[in-house]
This record gives C-alpha cells, sequence and structure tokens, in this order.
C-alpha cells in the first residue's frame, strides 16, 4: 500500500515537472505576433517557425529593437534595405513605420524570399545572407570557404554570423517540436 502511494506521488511529481517544463519552453519560445507571422508566411511561403527563430534572434519580439548597426524592429531590417524592398512592394516608409510588427514582418520576409530566391532555396545560405550581407556569402562561395549548398555553415569566418545561423537553425527546430 505505501508502495503504490510513493509510484503514485512519483508519477505525480513526474508529470508536474514535464508539464512545467513543457510550459517554460512555450515562455522562453513564444508565438507572439502569430497574425502577422502567419499571413505573411503563407503569402511568401515560408515556414512560421523559421520566421518565429528569426524573429526571436533578432530583437526577442522586441519591436522598438534597434541594432549596434541601426536595424530596426522585429526582425532587425537596415533603414536602406526596407525601403528599397518597401518601393519594390509599392509601399513608402519612414524610419518610424519600421518599428510596426506587421509592416517590419512584411518587409523583412519579403526581403528574405529575395534572398532564398538567390540561393535556390537554401535556408542556411538565405539566414548568413541576412546576417552578413549578400555581397559577403557570395565572395564566400566563390573562394571555397563554404560551399554553394549551404551544408558547411561551420566554416562561416564571421564569428556572429557563425552563431547567428546556428542559433537559428536550432531554435527553428524548438519552435517546430513545441507548435508543430
Amino acid at each position: 500500500m505505501k508502495f503504490k502511494r510513493i509510484i503514485t506521488i512519483l508519477v505525480a511529481i513526474l508529470i508536474f515537472y514535464f508539464g512545467f517544463m513543457f510550459a517554460m519552453k512555450k515562455y522562453v519560445y513564444p508565438y507572439k505576433y502569430a497574425e502577422y507571422v502567419n499571413k505573411y508566411s503563407e503569402e511568401y511561403e515560408l515556414d512560421p517557425y523559421l520566421v518565429l527563430a528569426v524573429i526571436k534572434t533578432e530583437s526577442d519580439f522586441d519591436k522598438t529593437a534597434v541594432s549596434k548597426k541601426d536595424a530596426k524592429g522585429l526582425m532587425q531590417i537596415m533603414e536602406t534595405t526596407a525601403i528599397e524592398t518597401a518601393n519594390k512592394m509599392g509601399l513608402e516608409v519612414t524610419e518610424k513605420d519600421l518599428f510596426e510588427p506587421e509592416l517590419n514582418i512584411n518587409i523583412g520576409l519579403k526581403y528574405f524570399t529575395y534572398l532564398l530566391n538567390q540561393y535556390n532555396n537554401n535556408y542556411p545560405l538565405a539566414i548568413i545572407a541576412y546576417n552578413a550581407g549578400i555581397g559577403n556569402v557570395d565572395n564566400w562561395i566563390k573562394n571555397g570557404i563554404i560551399k554553394e549548398d549551404g551544408t558547411d555553415i561551420e566554416n562561416v569566418p564571421f564569428k556572429e554570423t557563425n552563431n547567428y545561423v546556428r542559433k537559428i537553425l536550432r531554435d527553428y527546430k524548438i519552435y517546430k517540436e513545441l507548435y508543430d
């Protein structure tokens, strides 16, 4: 009888523990701005979990974020890139507009889609280019530092970009596990 009670208590503790850990993981990896993430992921045919991983890495879902290099908003878009991308979309934007979540996600994903097209839908290369720029990625490929298929991301020479792409790919996997 005592053994059965101990087992019941242990099972209850395990259920509580794993439930708590799952809830904590969702707290650390939230699905914020779902309306816009889902809308524009669908429009640009992107996996919303990848989009969430990019936003988490870029701004940790802080719509007012500004980087050291002056990238802005949820997706940390450089103003010149945002204006150029918005113009291609038939939109006019100001610096202030980049802090508006829907517009920031829309422009960021439009630009990310452009990068995917540049690199034959290769997610790692597009992610690297989103952080380090197309010119760097093209030079690294041309000089044999990284492969065109993106299978050797560990060779990315910029430490920040190397960590960045790894973090996004890790977070992407976590988002898929949590919300898929």
